[in-house]
């Protein structure tokens, strides 16, 4: 496996000084292409724990196996740089609905995070002591159709989907699927929030400050959705709790 520069992935992204900070004020999205070198995955490789080892071996496609060995470790490479510990220390836990965090002690738990990968990409959020959730998705014009956005999508956004050249649908329609699980992955509730019962822009391009609507309006105003613009070929989203915070892009690698 090569390390291949990756195309059509512009600025704002960028490299992090050392030490990297994460102010409160602040939610942190690290981009990384997974297909890394044969040296750096297995320096990656070491850092993982007995069972993400278990779980490699579990994939039948080596490139599948190898993209995930690189997710998990470049995560615990990242949280060990917040955290100023041994990646190879870190140890997880899920809540009742699957999403990860750190195991409670030593003061990890006031950092969140989160993340999501899709071919070759993969994006990491990161907060202090707020909920953050992030999605990104490869855009494949030949997948999505109308009984997909009739499912899961809210009455207002299938309008608006089918109100759309079909040339603009494809994008439009992962648009809106990435913003929604970004929000249902900050809020950690798995199954339990509907896809349909909340409706989010289908508008392109990387924008801030996307609002969230649904009938429990309450608690939608707790969140923010931001869009984001991850490299050619690809769309993403990520939500966090409050209104108060930047965003900073980075660049792993």
């Amino acid at each position: 496996m090569t390390n291949r520069p990756m195309t059509g992935l512009e600025p704002p992204w960028q490299t992090t000084p050392e030490p990297v900070t994460l102010p409160p004020d602040e939610v942190h999205v690290w981009r990384a292409d997974l297909d890394v070198g044969t040296v750096a995955l297995l320096r990656l490789q070491e850092t993982l724990s007995a069972d993400e080892q278990a779980r490699a071996e579990r994939f039948y496609s080596r490139a599948d196996r190898a993209r995930y060995i690189a997710g998990r470790g470049i995560l615990r490479a990242l949280l060990a740089r917040y955290l100023r510990t041994r990646a190879g220390d870190l140890r997880f836990c899920c809540n009742a609905h699957g999403k990860p965090a750190l195991v409670p002690g030593s003061g990890t738990e006031d950092l969140r995070f989160n993340l999501s990968h899709s071919h070759r990409l993969a994006l990491f959020a990161f907060a202090l002591r707020r909920e953050v959730g992030v999605d990104l998705e490869y855009v494949r014009p030949s997948l999505p159709d109308d009984r997909l956005a009739e499912r899961f999508f809210s009455p207002q956004e299938v309008t608006r989907l089918r109100a759309l050249p079909e040339s603009a649908r494809a994008e439009a329609f992962f648009h809106c699927w990435t913003r929604k699980e970004a929000y249902i992955k900050a809020r950690g509730e798995g199954l339990g929030i509907g896809l349909a019962s909340f409706t989010v822009s289908l508008a392109p391009g990387q924008l801030t400050n996307l609002l969230i609507t649904s009938d429990d309006g309450l608690e939608a105003g707790k969140w923010s959705l931001r869009a984001l613009a991850p490299g050619g070929g690809y769309v993403a989203a990520v939500a966090a709790e409050g209104k108060d915070w930047s965003l900073a892009l980075w660049q792993w690698g």
